[in-house]
């Protein structure tokens, strides 16, 4: 279900344990020198190859492999040369971490405007290896070779999109556990499947709160998500003047207005709140007394996050906000969350004593005093209005089942984004569309 995420320290102690350290570092140094040669042969045979190499172990791994493919070195501060086909960036190593010096930075600069392809040692340089923030200049490049495993900034934005496509090279080490995780498909296989004993209430039973005029589309596609990932019973509670386009949209849910969702939420085993609430002082003081009053765990989402304030609640309570929602939530501007995206997530989870969701390329999961949880999938189709709509619906029916939050939150993402790419159109995919594919996704 989950593959590690190393982090620079977390490298160390790998190394750290290799029988004979620190004596058999130049045979770790050798192994991986001899993995970035190979995979640049193998992708580009007879390429004439530069490497610009730092002077720590990262610049020995280039070395060793500029010296196999029979290329130059470029030290620090020299001038990159102009007549390579294939540029391999041993600049900086996992233990970056801050803004390259304005040498090393015109380095970079001139890497990435050589117009060749670029192959990056272990991490893209400039690239914080532990937190895949980028201070300054950064190499972008094509493909990134790293060792023994995965690293945290080449899955977590803005890091992530400079490695370009990642290639895992072991050199003997043995695995350690790492504070932040991968996660993969298999977690879906935790998700509870209808058995014969079930009914419609014991199958998931999920109340969706929101749908003013105008927005009720938000929470059709929360509700029809709930049902398609596989919850048995959803209701949706939405002002008055909403429920006739909503009778019309959704068939199987049970509609009611919003002053019956105290008694809706009898019926419920988890709530989704904001999708089309809107963002009246009314819509406000509704979320924070269900959330307060009921004993539901809740997925927040959407207009419910608008000037949310910490709530205690011994029930479990999942936030999952864009970039935007979490910067208001945490007072700090959305390109702030953008550059610091592991910080943010972290902070919100502290802030609010729950579960917390960051939306984007590289979903981020994580909770009060666990390690990070990362989806890190590219579905750019999921670039459209509705799918957190989506996402919220699939949380909140896992909710309703039963599975730990944190857990569950994890789950939705990836059967939302295995979803998407099921989906996946070559243009022009909808919401929809990946409700449509949720079945095929959980049974997958």
């Amino acid at each position: 279900m989950f593959e590690p995420l190393y982090s620079s320290a977390e490298m160390r102690e790998a190394e750290e344990r290799y029988p004979g350290y620190p004596d058999t570092v130049p045979e770790l140094m050798e192994r991986a020198g001899g993995a970035v040669a190979e995979a640049v042969s193998r992708r580009y045979p007879g390429a004439r190859v530069v490497a610009v190499c730092g002077k720590g172990s990262n610049g020995g791994d280039g070395r060793i492999a500029a010296e196999k493919l029979g290329g130059r070195v470029v030290g620090v501060g020299e001038e990159v040369p102009g007549d390579a086909d294939v540029i391999v960036d041993a600049l900086f190593g996992t233990g970056f971490h801050g803004e390259p010096r304005p040498e090393a930075a015109r380095q970079i600069e001139q890497i990435n405007a050589a117009g060749v392809a670029v192959v990056a040692v272990d991490v893209p340089s400039g690239v914080d290896a532990s937190t895949g923030e980028v201070a300054g200049a950064a190499v972008q490049a094509d493909v990134t070779i790293t060792f023994h495993g995965q690293k945290v900034g080449l899955a977590v934005a803005p890091g992530r999109f400079h490695a370009g496509e990642v290639e895992v090279a072991g050199i003997g080490l043995e695995p350690l556990e790492t504070e932040h995780r991968l996660v993969t498909r298999e977690i879906l296989g935790l998700v509870p499947r209808k058995q014969d004993r079930d009914n419609k209430y014991s199958a998931g039973a999920v109340l969706v709160v929101g749908g003013a005029p105008g927005m009720t589309g938000a929470a059709c596609l929360a509700a029809e998500a709930a049902f398609r990932a596989d919850a048995g019973y959803v209701t949706v509670c939405a002002p008055k003047e909403s429920l006739p386009v909503i009778e019309a949209r959704l068939l199987e849910a049970v509609k009611r207005p919003l002053d019956e969702v105290f008694e809706a939420a009898e019926r419920a085993r988890a709530l989704a709140l904001g999708p089309g609430l809107g963002r009246s002082a009314e819509s406000r003081a509704l979320v924070r007394r269900l959330l307060e009053e009921t004993s539901l765990p809740a997925v927040v989402d959407a207009d419910a996050l608008f000037e949310l304030e910490p709530v205690e609640r011994e029930a479990a309570t999942v936030l999952t906000p864009h970039a935007g929602e979490l910067g208001r939530l945490l007072g700090e501007e959305s390109a702030w969350v953008d550059a610091h995206r592991l910080e943010a997530v972290r902070r919100g989870a502290e802030r609010f004593g729950a579960v917390c969701l960051l939306k984007g390329a590289d979903t981020l999961i994580a909770a009060p005093g666990e390690g990070l949880l990362v989806r890190s999938v590219s579905v750019p189709a999921l670039a459209t209005a509705g799918t957190g709509d989506v996402l919220t619906g699939i949380v909140a029916s896992f909710l309703a089942k039963g599975m730990e939050p944190r857990i569950a939150t994890a789950a939705a993402a990836t059967a939302h984004g295995v979803a998407a790419l099921l989906a996946e159109k070559p243009a022009g995919m909808v919401a929809s569309d990946v409700i449509a594919a949720l079945p095929r996704a959980l049974s997958e």
